[in-house]
């Protein structure tokens, strides 16, 4: 799959596609109707599937401090797109004076004289151009003019039988800022994933006989609330069971938030600067303090037990 960091790096001999636009944060179930319609699209067509995505979020830009967690940093986006069959990315460098572009200018720079579109496909509640001014109307009449067509994909619903909220990214953070990861998993057909590099950390897990990873998160990461969870490390390709911390170890007083993971029965391992994922499978339970060591390590023996009988279920 092609990657692209700007309309510069797009090949000047690229022909006609079937194109998709959107932050697509997380790529969740609803993400992935509207990206596999448009590969189906595209495969009938004959042409290549372009997913045009932005970075950083345009929130982050239309109002300073106001980015949303993150559900999947662009590289896990675009590995995850490249599954479903796309053919190329194109990550736009969202400024303000992007944001101020017009529908019209903003299809007529992207969608006509970069990647001559054939069809766009698109969920009903897309908006572009300066101020979301533009709607799926808008973007089927500008196709009308400049020669595509527009398909427009219905939202899919959470839940059995079309029940309940629409998939969303609001959604998958919501339920994952409830510590809900089986639900969050839900909504995105797969667990929600954790990246960062391992950095050094207090060392306790280490004179306990359980190492832990220690990530230094992707800013603006989709944390999980405070607690313990069921879930894998994934580390070199290798894929462990790991039982997961969240929060700031309030036993020994910890005052900073952190993510580790400990790959269970792996003492061997030695991941300093190693780039790192952690998926979330299910909450085990709270942080707590406890009153003496002794029942600290008592309870950690329960909870990798836990672990090991719910990552043993997947």
């Amino acid at each position: 799959m092609q990657r692209w960091r700007d309309m510069a790096d797009i090949p000047e001999d690229w022909g006609r596609s079937v194109v998709t636009i959107g932050s697509y944060d997380g790529v969740h179930r609803g993400h992935q109707l509207i990206i596999g319609r448009a590969v189906a699209h595209a495969r009938e067509l004959g042409l290549p599937t372009v997913v045009v995505t932005f970075d950083p979020h345009p929130k982050e830009v239309t109002r300073p401090g106001s980015h949303p967690p993150l559900l999947a940093p662009h590289p896990r986006r675009a590995e995850l797109m490249a599954g479903l069959g796309v053919d190329a990315v194109l990550v736009l460098p969202f400024t303000k004076e992007f944001s101020q572009l017009p529908p019209a200018e903003f299809v007529v720079k992207v969608l006509v004289e970069k990647l001559h579109a054939r069809a766009v496909v698109e969920g009903p509640n897309f908006r572009f151009g300066h101020r979301a001014a533009g709607t799926v109307g808008t973007l089927a009449e500008l196709g009308g003019t400049y020669g595509f067509d527009v398909v427009v994909v219905d939202l899919v619903e959470r839940g059995a039988a079309g029940s309940g909220e629409p998939f969303s990214s609001s959604l998958v953070r919501r339920l994952i800022a409830e510590g809900d990861v089986r639900g969050a998993a839900e909504a995105l057909g797969r667990p929600h994933r954790v990246e960062g590099i391992v950095v050094h950390g207090a060392r306790r897990g280490r004179e306990l006989g359980i190492p832990t990873a220690n990530l230094d998160t992707v800013p603006h990461s989709a944390v999980p609330a405070d607690g313990v969870y069921a879930g894998w490390l994934t580390a070199a390709g290798e894929r462990m069971p790991a039982a997961i911390s969240v929060g700031t170890n309030p036993h020994f007083g910890g005052t900073r938030r952190t993510v580790e993971a400990y790959a269970l029965d792996r003492t061997d391992l030695d991941l300093y600067d190693q780039w790192v994922a952690v998926d979330f499978h299910s909450f085990v339970r709270g942080q707590q303090a406890f009153d003496t060591l002794e029942e600290l390590l008592d309870r950690m023996g329960e909870d990798i037990r836990r672990v090991r009988e719910l990552t043993r279920e997947s």
